[in-house]
């Protein structure tokens, strides 16, 4: 490689991705390296789909940033020429009343008081509206037509190809080892040994991210979470507009899911998780399609027999708040890390590149919270289930 650029991205992930389309665009010779195939295809920000929502219980910050992303989301459908956002709405359920305190009750509020309108549910209009839920397993919630979910893979595709096209060279095949905070000039070596200096470094490696920094080891941690593609025998039933993405008691068990695409409903879990090894083989723990079974017994009858056409494990990089965490390094300001994802960052993906690019920049930091900061107590985003899959 020659020619030191003045920008260089470490991971070609959405962080990645969406960073080197903003900084491209405010000047910045920029290359991005990453092991590659890009989108890779254990990427935590690829798959066929990931929800977008602006659903955040009591918090504030994620709910306004998402209100404002919307926006952002509707224009990449433009310039990318393509269907990437499904502005589809999102159904929000609660097994009990939404009680105060609750995610849906706090979501619910919230929204409200920015003006959102919501359709409030009961347990005969949810499956009046969404037949394919059973009927009385869900007592309340509410629809909010603002949300949906995005097809993530090509997502990122997208993204990469506009940083292409706007002069971001792109080197796949490169694996970097543990970044050394010590050298003498900014840039990172290669497990092959080659040295890449740059004006800048931008550290996006996901799930990998504690281990090319191992200070960040007790802030950031790879978190295992398991993944499964139905093929519904009535793919009607699971599709929209009376099959919307959804979110079943998600603060108290994780549930979430898709309305068929590509031939099959993706089913996940929001949960606890396991910690894992990021570089270590993948697969999904021997019983947890049995507990997806389970739940499909209780809620979602249409699935209980169809069979899984494929699943992975997605690498959360969780940080030990539930924030992102977007700065620069306290004592090398030619690094920035970008990651922290926490299994809740690909739906900023329209705002991630500006976040970074402006830390990158020297810019006052646009999001406090995501700021550099020493471990206190583990805390979850409201979404986050903590207790074990059951």
């Amino acid at each position: 490689m020659t020619g030191a650029p003045d920008v260089l991205i470490v991971g070609g992930g959405v962080f990645g991705a969406s960073a080197a389309v903003q900084l491209r665009a405010r000047g910045a010779s920029v290359v991005l390296i990453d092991p590659g195939p890009l989108p890779h295809p254990d990427a935590s920000s690829t798959d066929i789909s990931k929800l977008v929502r602006a659903d955040y219980g009591s918090d504030d910050l994620y709910t306004s940033l998402m209100l404002e992303a919307f926006r952002d989301w509707r224009e990449l459908n433009v310039w990318s020429g393509q269907t990437l956002f499904h502005e589809t709405g999102v159904l929000i359920l609660s097994e009990g009343p939404m009680e105060p305190g609750s995610f849906e009750r706090e979501s619910f509020e919230l929204l409200g008081r920015h003006g959102r309108e919501l359709e409030r549910l009961d347990a005969q209009g949810i499956h009046a509206d969404f037949p394919a839920w059973k009927e009385g397993a869900y007592a309340d919630g509410y629809f909010n037509v603002e949300g949906g979910w995005a097809e993530s893979g090509r997502v990122v595709r997208a993204l990469l190809d506009r940083a292409i096209a706007e002069g971001v060279v792109v080197h796949e095949g490169k694996r970097i080892a543990p970044i050394d905070v010590s050298r003498g000039e900014p840039g990172v070596r290669t497990i092959d040994g080659e040295e890449i200096v740059a004006g800048h470094v931008v550290l996006a490696a996901g799930p990998f991210t504690p281990v090319l920094l191992p200070e960040l080891a007790d802030r950031l941690v790879p978190i295992a979470q398991s993944i499964f593609h139905f093929a519904p025998t009535d793919p009607a039933l699971f599709s929209t507009p009376t099959f919307a993405p959804w979110a079943a008691d998600i603060g108290r068990t994780g549930w979430y899911g898709f309305p068929v695409h590509e031939g099959v409903v993706k089913v996940a879990n929001h949960g606890k998780g396991r910690e894992v090894d990021p570089a270590a083989p993948r697969a999904v723990p021997e019983g947890t399609e049995a507990m997806f079974r389970k739940f499909f017994a209780r809620a979602l009858p249409g699935l209980v027999d169809a069979p899984v056409v494929r699943s992975r494990v997605c690498l959360y990089c969780d940080s030990f708040d539930g924030d992102f965490f977007i700065d620069r390094h306290p004592e090398r300001s030619w690094l920035t890390v970008a990651a922290g994802g926490s299994g809740h960052a690909f739906k900023f993906a329209p705002l991630l590149g500006r976040w970074i690019a402006d830390v990158a920049a020297g810019a006052s930091h646009p999001v406090k919270r995501f700021r550099w900061r020493q471990r206190t107590e583990r805390h979850y985003e409201d979404a986050r289930c903590t207790e074990p899959l059951t």
